[in-house]
């Protein structure tokens, strides 16, 4: 699309705007039933439309390769018929979950005899700006349409022509479900100045969701006037406690940091308590630089892994999204917890422990959405915690954290009922 000034962007925004109040009163007056069936048959689509879509993201991977793009989100970037299976599957999954609207979360009786009950209600649209991941705008509109929520999107640059596939094919098979296909809308056009007006379209979008690194992160939550839950980066710890079962921590390491490199639940630096470092560090050294990690570690981590680089104190804050690991002896659990707590982002970080009380002291005191105990972080996923898929990772704490599913993404609102009360 051809660039356009503000009085354009402002039409035009205000065109997808409008048709997504108008969408959403369609999809809020929508049965269960009808949104499993839509649902269903929008997976369906994907499948039998995945050479087109397959063809559009060649185009995006073709573009982001001449532009060196990073390996970790070139591996985000890419699809295969497998991811596309996948993201037909996270719909079929939504459509047999529970539909939470109208659940009636509480019910009690006043004195003066008026009747309340606290009812789960869609938000209305969801405007969701995300990078370079073709199958967000999958989960996305899932999620979003089971809800009973609009959903405007607006992907990366260098998945556009995934996302129109993509975006395209759902709506076509809405379509054919008699459903307005404007329940899901792409903007279709890449000017930052458009997505900067996004952020500011309060008037239509009831609540905004960004998806990416730090930088897009911050720029929605320091630009928006919409309401934002903000899903942060994802600087993900291990810890390997004196007491842990060494024969766990080396493919727990291994999962959780090479299984899937460009993904915000990936570990990104490992603690290990001293005591064991002799122990185990040769092996988790081996392990890791036979999968290509660049390990980066202090002076206790290179003395068993002398291939290691020296660790710098930006590296403990870093999300790599890359082969590479920092690495820092610990002398305690509370100077592990001390450290997590000081450069993880709040996303997900595990101990590896034998010790109940250690564990217990880790769930207690580690600030994250997601803490675990012997398993690998890369479980936070809302696909893996059985939400279908997730709209995002949020790692604040109003009004949601961790993997948002379906409960997330509405609100309530009361309903009284009354025989005729009026306030003395």
């Amino acid at each position: 699309m051809e660039s356009m000034n503000a009085a354009e962007i402002n039409e035009y925004l205000t065109t997808l705007g409008t048709k997504a109040q108008a969408a959403k009163t369609v999809l809020q007056g929508l049965t269960t039933a009808q949104k499993n069936q839509a649902l269903n048959r929008a997976a369906d689509a994907l499948v039998q439309e995945s050479e087109r879509i397959l063809s559009a993201n060649e185009k995006d991977y073709a573009r982001a390769k001449e532009n060196s793009m990073a390996e970790g989100l070139l591996d985000r970037l890419k699809l295969t018929g497998a991811r596309i299976e996948s993201m037909a599957e996270g719909l079929r999954q939504i459509a047999d979950l529970s539909d939470p609207v109208g659940e009636v979360l509480e019910t009690f009786d006043r004195p003066n005899g008026l009747h309340i009950e606290k009812v789960r209600v869609p938000m209305g649209v969801i405007g969701i700006i995300y990078e370079a991941r073709p199958n967000v705008t999958a989960d996305a509109f899932g999620l979003c349409f089971k809800t009973g929520n609009a959903v405007i999107l607006k992907g990366g640059r260098d998945a556009f022509y995934s996302n129109k596939a993509v975006t395209a094919v759902i709506g076509e098979a809405l379509e054919k479900e008699g459903i307005d296909k404007n329940a899901i809308q792409l903007i279709e056009n890449n000017d930052r100045a458009v997505t900067t007006a996004f952020m500011k379209l309060k008037e239509y979008v009831d609540v905004l969701i960004p998806r990416g690194g730090a930088g897009l992160i911050r720029s929605v939550v320091e630009n928006s006037t919409i309401p934002v839950i903000e899903t942060g980066t994802g600087n993900c710890h291990i810890y390997i406690d004196e007491t842990a079962d060494l024969s766990k921590a080396v493919p727990i390491v291994i999962n959780a940091k090479t299984q899937r490199i460009g993904v915000c639940n990936a570990c990104e630096s490992l603690l290990v308590h001293e005591k064991v470092a002799e122990q185990i560090l040769p092996a988790l050294g081996k392990a890791l630089l036979e999968k290509q990690v660049e390990i980066r570690g202090d002076e206790k981590v290179r003395a068993q892994i002398p291939e290691a680089h020296e660790v710098t104190e930006a590296d403990y804050g870093t999300e790599y999204l890359d082969l590479i690991l920092s690495v820092k002896t610990v002398s305690s659990l509370e100077e592990a917890i001390a450290h997590i707590n000081k450069y993880n982002t709040g996303h997900s970080d595990a101990i590896l422990t034998e010790d109940k009380a250690h564990a217990q002291k880790f769930l207690r005191e580690v600030d994250a959405a997601c803490v675990y105990v012997n398993a690998s972080t890369r479980f936070t996923d809302g696909f893996e915690f059985g939400f279908g898929a997730e709209i995002g990772i949020s790692t604040q704490k109003l009004h949601a954290r961790g993997p948002m599913g379906l409960k997330e993404l509405t609100s309530y609102k009361y309903q009284i009922t009354g025989t005729g009360q009026v306030r003395p």
